[in-house]
This record gives C-alpha cells, sequence and structure tokens, in this order.
C-alpha cells in the first residue's frame, strides 16, 4: 500500500491592520469641533429668528388690541414701550397697552391713564429698537414718563416710568400715520444699550402703522433702511 501523505494545511495569516496615527486623530478632533461650533451658531441664529418673528406678530396683535380699546371706551389708549431703566430686564422688552381714564358719569380724564393690559414681554434677546422705529422719516418716536393706575384707581408704581409712545384717539385713529415699530435680536450689557450678535447683523423685523390702525409688515432689512452694518440699535 503506498502511504499517502497528509495534505499540509496552510494558514495565511495577514499582517495586523495598522491604527490610526496621532496626526489621522487630531484631524477628526478638528474637524469635528468646526462642525459642532458652526451648529451652534446656525441654531443661535435660528433661535434669534424665531424670537423676533414671534415677538413682531404678538406686537401686531397688541396694537390691533389698543385700537379696540380706543374706539369701545372712546377715549385715547395707547401701545407703550418700557425704557425706563437700562438695568432692568424690562428695559425695550415689555410693551403694554393704556387708557385714559373714564370717570364714574361716562366723562374722560384726559390726565389720568389707566393699565389696560399687563401686555407682553419680548422673548430673550429680543428688543424695541429706538435708534430705527421713526415717527416719521426725520423724527424718532415720541418719549413720556407716565403714572399708572388699575382700573379700581390704584397707583401702580412697578409699572410707572419712562415709555416710548404709540397712541390711537377715541375714533381708533393713529396719530402718527406711517410710523414704523422696529424689533432686533442682540446682547444687551446690564447697563447699555442693545448690541447685535455675531452672525444675526440683520436680524430686524418690524411693521408700519397707518392711520386706520392697520399694520404692514416689512419685508426686509433695506425696507426698514437698516445699514449694512450695525453695531447698535
Amino acid at each position: 500500500m503506498k502511504n499517502s501523505a497528509l495534505p499540509i494545511i496552510q494558514k495565511n495569516f495577514s499582517p495586523l491592520t495598522a491604527g490610526f496615527t496621532l496626526v489621522e486623530v487630531l484631524t477628526v478632533i478638528a474637524i469635528i469641533s468646526v462642525l459642532m461650533t458652526a451648529g451652534t451658531i446656525g441654531l443661535g441664529n435660528l433661535t434669534a429668528g424665531k424670537g423676533t418673528s414671534s415677538a413682531i406678530a404678538t406686537c401686531e396683535s397688541l396694537f390691533e388690541e389698543a385700537r379696540t380699546i380706543a374706539v369701545s371706551k372712546r377715549c385715547k389708549s395707547r401701545v407703550l414701550i418700557d425704557i425706563a431703566d437700562p438695568t432692568n430686564p424690562n428695559y425695550l422688552r415689555r410693551v403694554v397697552i393704556a387708557n385714559q381714564k373714564i370717570n364714574t358719569d361716562g366723562t374722560v380724564d384726559e390726565n389720568n391713564w389707566i393699565l389696560s393690559s399687563r401686555g407682553y414681554t419680548m422673548p430673550s434677546g429680543t428688543f424695541f429698537s429706538r435708534e430705527y422705529s421713526k415717527k416719521d422719516p426725520s423724527g424718532k418716536i415720541d418719549e413720556e414718563s407716565m403714572t399708572m393706575q388699575s382700573e379700581a384707581g390704584a397707583d401702580m408704581p412697578a409699572y410707572t416710568g419712562n415709555y416710548a409712545v404709540y397712541e390711537f384717539n377715541s375714533e381708533g385713529i393713529f396719530s402718527e400715520p406711517g410710523a414704523s415699530f422696529i424689533i432686533a435680536a442682540g446682547v444687551r450689557p446690564q447697563k447699555g444699550e442693545p448690541r447685535v450678535s455675531s452672525g444675526a447683523e440683520r436680524d430686524f423685523a418690524g411693521f408700519v402703522i397707518w392711520r386706520n390702525g392697520r399694520t404692514s409688515s416689512y419685508r426686509s432689512p433695506n425696507q426698514m433702511e437698516i445699514p449694512a452694518k450695525v453695531t447698535t440699535f
């Protein structure tokens, strides 16, 4: 008998796969860092954009409410923006409605103002623009110091102070037809005026108020005459 040789089984071992080098690891980390930074900036801009969009829609509804109050009560009404104290969180963010006091005999007390609505505080990082809100092409919105009362006649010191004023007469006619109401996204130091934030240099929104109290929204910063480079607003 012939002795058949047993088959020889050969195992082919592939060389060990090489790992990542330090340079490659550092490159990947750098790319991830750049993407995360870009994503954070994009998310911040998106949030700011939503803030101005929601705020301007609410403020338009407040103007309509003020007009309705003026007509229904047959007295002047005002939309007021808090400009009293730059150190207060409400500065350039709180918007309230007030109307002239109606006496028990139905007459109008022209010198006393009732807080019609506790109003609305704009989202964090969204502010009224004293610089670009205009009552006409050449003038800024009127500002006035006001003392507020409740419907019961009690003083309301928390709402007493300086305000930017938009006024309707007893027929619901707006006092300064063509005036603009402008807001913008930004940041504000504890003491000072708001400044635009990086990446949102022209994140502005606004509308025009016409004689009949209706509003027309601006479609772009160019319509609001916002400069290409903005620092404060």
